[in-house]
Formats: C-alpha cells, structure tokens, sequence
C-alpha cells in the first residue's frame, strides 16, 4: 500500500511538470497566466527529487526484507530425498525440519544393505496401535500374554522405532502373506525365537477367515497354517541349535547340561525343504561361565564331556551349525536368517535403578543413546558375526539386539507364569523374582518382525 501511495504521488507530481515542458498535452486548455498559476501550486523540484530517493530506500529495504525471509527456514525447498542421502542427526534444528507445518523426512526408503537399524531411537506415538491383542490373537502362550495376566499400563505398546538413516516400513500383514504364499516359513530356536515366531503368526492371522487357518502345537515342531495362501508359519524348537542331553526332556539345573557341540544332523533333518529359516540361539548357552561340551553320541556315555568357556563352545556349535546351511542349503531356493541375541534385563543397575528388582516396574525406554547392558555378551555377538563371514551361503542378520536394549519397560515381568501358575496380587507388588528374558505379546518382538518384513 505504501509503495502504490509513492507511485501515485510521483505519477502525479511528474506529470505536472510534465505539461510544463510539452511533453504531455494539460487536460484543459491553459492560457500562460493559468499555466503559471497551476504550476506554483505543484510541488518544487527538491521534493519530487526527496520523495523518490525515500521511494528507492522504500523499495530497497523490502527487498532485502523478502531476501531475508526466502533464505530462511521457513521458506527453505528441499530436495527430494535421494537414497544414499543420510541426515548426520534425527534430532534435526527447527529450521532444517518446518515445511507448511509438517516434518521434513530425508531418510531414505530402506534398504538392508544401506541401513543401520541398530541406529535410531524409540518415538512415542499413542496414535499407534498393535494389529493385534493377545485377546484377540488365541495363539500367544501364558508366558507372553501380559494383559491377560494384569498388567494394566498401556505405554509399553505405544513406542515405535525409527531409524536414523532410513524409513522402516509399516508391517503389512496382506503383503507379509502374499509373499508368503506357497512357501515355509520356519523358526529355529529357543523360546525367544518362539516369542518372535508367535508375534509373527499374531501379525498375519487377523485378516485370516477363520476357517483357512490353522495351529497345530507340538513339544518341539508347531505348524501356523494360512490355507488361501497355501503357507506355513513354522518353530522348531532348538535352543542350541546342536544337540544337547535337554533340548527336549529339560534339565532343570545348567550344571547337569551337556551340548554336542558337533552333532546337528538329528534335529537339522527337520529343517530341510524350507523356504525361510531364521535361526537364533544365545541365552541358553549363557547359563555360566564355562560350558560342558561332548564330542560324539550320548550312548558312549556322557563322562567324556570337557569344560568349555562359553564364547568357544559357543562358536563351535556354531561353526557346526553353520557347516550344515553350507552343505544342505541351496541359497537359490531358501534364504537363511539369524536373529541376534535377545538382552536380558536382569540387572537394573544397568540403567541407574539400584534398588529395582530387575526390569521390575519399568515403564519406558532407557534413553541414553547406544545403551548396553550387562545381558548382552558383545564377545558372544562377535562370534556370531565371525561365523557368518566364512559361510558360503548368505546369511541375512536381523539385528534386534540394540533396540531392545532400551526397552526395560517390555518384558514379561511379573505378568508371566511361574511353574505353570500366575503370580498373585500381592507377589506382584512385592515381587522376589521377575521375568526380564521374555517379552509381552503385543510388544517388542512385533518390531523384530517389522523390521524381517522390510527384509522380505
């Protein structure tokens, strides 16, 4: 408005001397004595001449005024994200991020081989909600099933994983079948694997018809069965993945265990003609400080064990596990998984509570950035990334270890069962012992299983 007022002044300021110099016609006839008198009216030339010079600072200074604003954040365009491009931080300044009120993302779109998962932080978002309950999903074990059990707080359910390098898709249950369809998919390992494989068949089984799908539990081999997409959702339990005197009959007491380090074929044979393996192994062989290996079959007896300390012992079986994918898997017809080691939240001085009863109470995350407890053996995680390098058939990781260290707030706790019984009110109050190996379903396995998806 400013500006148009200037021009008009000037406009008609200039055409008034205008006339005076016959450079325009007046708009009436003017004899000289009328021409005289109208141009003293008009103003001198020293004021036409300080009305544009304010007109230029005018103009002037609102331009350097839009420049200002075009430069900053407000206003600043990015690129579209390109895939290799990688923001340094997730904790973006408030100038790289406003955009007409949303969220600049420039992650890019995942791709196993370009992005860290291990790398990121847990995001509150109560909006979120699981696909499934475990009152709705009837195949989660008393063990898992926390709201079942008591647990009233709710939070636990409501936090999500970002990445900082890239965008972890949303599990899609529809996809997850399709690409499921006509295939096995079969789980292998202790019961954290049974924890991941149950998440999974609760995942999918929502959208299923009741009558096209079936479980059939078994003491060792249990079989999910998604009849339209003629699949199988598959755990077999193995929690050394070699042999041992209690992969079945379970003895009580680490000190009487004893693995065979070197044997795999009777359990393995079981294994064969699958599509989709995904192995773990890791908190059964952490019952102590060495381990009780054997070399051979049990029917020569069970004397000739040796002790062992825990990462060699636990690279043998490995390497025994590992020389089986190699000279029985055809990596054109299944693809191989390894689930890395589950923490187990045992100690609360880990995360600053000495006076907690282990994971006990717990309702969020541990924030510190790369966080690691005491239940997590790095020593152990090398081994496993060692053992991997020197096989010939590719071995896809799915690395859960460091996002679910943060997560103190997620396992069982008190809301499991005990020898087959449920803890009562007043042992969950005051609790003695509390479950921080194995984690509710709904909850963090669900994120294990987003993030296999986004693999597949």
């Amino acid at each position: 408005i400013i500006i148009i007022l200037f021009l008009y002044a000037l406009i008609h300021t200039l055409s008034s001397h205008l006339y005076y110099f016959n450079f325009l016609s007046p708009p009436f006839p003017m004899n000289p004595s009328e021409r005289m008198n109208h141009l003293r009216k008009k103003l001198p030339l020293p004021i036409i001449i300080t009305t544009i010079c304010i007109l230029v600072f005018t103009i002037v200074l609102y331009a350097e005024r839009l420049s200002f604003l075009s430069s900053s954040s407000i206003f600043k365009f990015k690129t579209c994200p390109r895939k290799h491009t990688r923001s340094k931080s997730y904790d973006r300044k408030i100038e790289d991020v406003v955009l007409n009120g949303t969220w600049i993302d420039d992650r890019f779109d995942f791709d196993p081989e370009e992005c860290n998962v291990a790398n990121g932080k847990w995001i509150f978002n109560h909006s979120i909600k699981p696909l499934y309950s475990d009152m709705s999903c009837p195949y989660i074990d008393k063990q898992f099933s926390c709201v079942k059990n008591g647990r009233n707080d709710s939070h636990y359910l409501h936090w999500e994983w970002q990445p900082e390098d890239c965008n972890l898709p949303q599990f899609n249950p529809e996809i997850a079948l399709k690409k499921l369809q006509g295939k096995r998919l079969l789980f292998v390992g202790d019961s954290l694997q049974r924890n991941q494989w149950e998440s999974f068949v609760c995942l999918v089984q929502g959208i299923i018809p009741e009558k096209k799908k079936s479980m059939k539990r078994g003491r060792v081999h249990s079989v999910f069965k998604a009849k339209e997409y003629n699949a199988s959702i598959e755990f077999y339990w193995a929690p050394f993945l070699v042999e041992s005197n209690t992969d079945i009959n379970i003895i009580g007491d680490p000190k009487k265990r004893i693995i065979k380090v070197d044997e795999i074929n009777e359990r393995a044979k079981n294994w064969t003609g699958v599509d989709i393996l995904v192995f773990n192994s890791y908190v059964w062989w952490m019952s102590g400080l060495r381990v009780k290996a054997l070399w051979g079959s049990f029917s020569n007896g069970e004397e000739g064990y040796e002790e062992l300390d825990t990462s060699i012992a636990y690279n043998l079986g490995l390497r025994t596990w590992a020389n089986w994918v190699d000279s029985t898997i055809n990596p054109n017809k299944t693809r191989v998984f390894f689930t890395t080691m589950s923490p187990a939240h045992t100690k609360s001085a880990d995360w600053g509570n000495k006076d907690g009863v282990k994971c006990f109470n717990e309702t969020k995350p541990v924030k510190k950035k790369n966080h690691w407890g005491s239940g997590s053996n790095k020593g152990m995680m090398s081994v496993v990334a060692k053992v991997i390098k020197t096989m010939k058939v590719p071995v896809t990781v799915i690395n859960i270890t460091q996002i679910s260290e943060y997560r103190i707030d997620g396992h069982s706790s008190v809301y499991t069962e005990t020898g087959g019984k449920l803890l009562t009110e007043n042992e969950r109050r005051n609790p003695l012992n509390a479950d921080c190996i194995h984690w509710c379903l709904p909850g963090v396995p669900d994120t294990w299983n987003q993030i296999f998806f986004a693999m597949l």
